[in-house]
């Protein structure tokens, strides 16, 4: 009885644990980063997801482990399409507006 519980709370904390990359995810994760840098640290994800030759599922499952460096907008063109975005360039690009208002 007792074994049981600590195998049961063992696959409860594997669970938990789950939200973090896989070391393949870390390795996609590394060429979509270089992929937008390639592109000025903008792309669609259409155009990305099928550069890096991935299934829609498995590159969704992607960006949501990529939440730290990457932000996913829609495309001010056609907005059932998403634009991938360097969060870095967020924070310069909103720092540059800033600069501008003040002067």
């Amino acid at each position: 009885m007792v074994e049981n519980q600590l195998i049961q709370l063992r696959l409860i904390n594997d669970l938990r644990k789950d939200n973090e990359p896989q070391p393949l995810q870390r390795d996609r994760g590394e060429i979509l980063r270089a992929l937008l840098a390639a592109n000025g640290g903008k792309m669609l994800a259409k155009e990305a997801r099928q550069k890096m030759l991935l299934k829609p599922w498995f590159f969704s499952r992607l960006l949501t482990s990529r939440k730290d460096f990457i932000e996913v907008r829609p495309y001010h063109l056609k907005e059932n399409q998403n634009v991938l975005v360097f969060k870095s360039n967020l924070i310069a690009h909103n720092m540059q507006l800033r600069l501008k208002e003040s002067l």
